[in-house]
C-alpha cells in the first residue's frame, strides 16, 4: 500500500502523478518553510529543495518540526534527513545564504518557488528574480495573528523595520493554518493552474481570498 494512500483517494492518481514530478524550491526552513516542506513531502510532492543557512535554536522547537537533539545543527540538513527517514522522500537541502550572486544557481530548474524567508531583503531578491526569470512564485508570511499567502504579481515585500526583532508573538496554530492554506494553494496551482491568494487571521479563524 502506498504511503500516500489516503491522499491519492482524495486527489486522484492523475493529480498525485503531477505532484510527484513537480520541482518546488522552498526558500527558508523556519516556522513556515520547514512545516511546509514536510507537508508538501507528506502530500506526495517528490522533487523538493529547501534553502536555509540557519542553525536550529531551542526557541524554534515549539513552531518548527525539529527535536531538542537537533539544536545547533543546520535546519536544511536536519529537515532533509528526517523526511527521508520518515517517508523516503529525498529533499535537497541547501545550507546556503541566498544572495544576488547565487540566486540563479540555487533556483535553477525550479518549476515553482516558495518564499518563506523571514527577512525583507531575501524576499525582495526572490520576488525580483522570479519575476525576471518568469518562474511562478508564492510568498507565505505571518506577523502576530495575521498571515498572507500571495502570488508574486500581487505581493508587496513588507518593511524591513521588524526584521531584526528576535522576540515576537507567534502562535503555532497560525503557523499550521498558514501551512495548510499554502499547501492547498500550491496543489491547486500544480493540478489546475489556478493562482489563489489568501489572507488569514487567527483571532476569528478567517481564511479569505486576497483582494489586490
Amino acid at each position: 500500500m502506498s504511503i500516500f494512500f489516503h491522499e491519492q483517494l482524495y486527489r486522484s492518481p492523475e493529480s498525485m502523478a503531477k505532484l510527484k514530478d513537480y520541482a518546488i524550491t522552498v526558500c527558508g526552513a523556519g516556522a513556515i518553510g520547514a512545516n511546509l516542506t514536510e507537508n508538501l513531502a507528506r502530500s506526495g510532492f517528490g522533487k523538493l529543495k529547501v534553502i536555509d543557512c540557519d542553525r536550529i535554536e531551542e526557541r524554534n522547537l515549539s513552531t518548527q518540526p525539529y527535536y531538542r537533539s537537533d539544536v545547533g545543527a543546520y535546519k536544511a540538513k536536519i529537515l532533509a534527513n528526517s523526511l527521508y527517514r520518515a517517508i523516503g522522500t529525498k529533499v535537497e537541502g541547501q545550507i546556503k545564504k541566498l544572495t544576488g550572486d547565487n540566486i540563479s544557481q540555487l533556483l535553477k530548474n525550479s518549476a515553482l518557488v516558495i518564499d518563506a524567508f523571514d527577512n525583507s531583503a531575501a524576499r525582495q531578491a526572490v520576488k525580483d528574480y522570479c519575476h525576471t526569470a518568469k518562474i511562478p512564485c508564492l510568498h507565505a508570511g505571518l506577523a502576530s495573528e495575521y498571515a498572507e499567502v500571495i502570488w508574486n504579481d500581487f505581493y508587496r515585500v513588507p518593511s524591513s523595520s521588524n526584521d531584526d526583532i528576535c522576540h515576537y508573538p507567534l502562535a503555532r496554530n497560525l503557523v499550521m493554518l498558514t501551512v495548510a492554506v499554502t499547501t492547498e494553494a500550491i496543489v491547486k496551482f500544480v493540478t489546475t493552474g489556478k493562482l489563489n491568494s489568501f489572507t488569514i487571521t487567527l483571532g476569528d479563524l478567517s481564511v479569505c481570498p486576497y483582494m489586490a
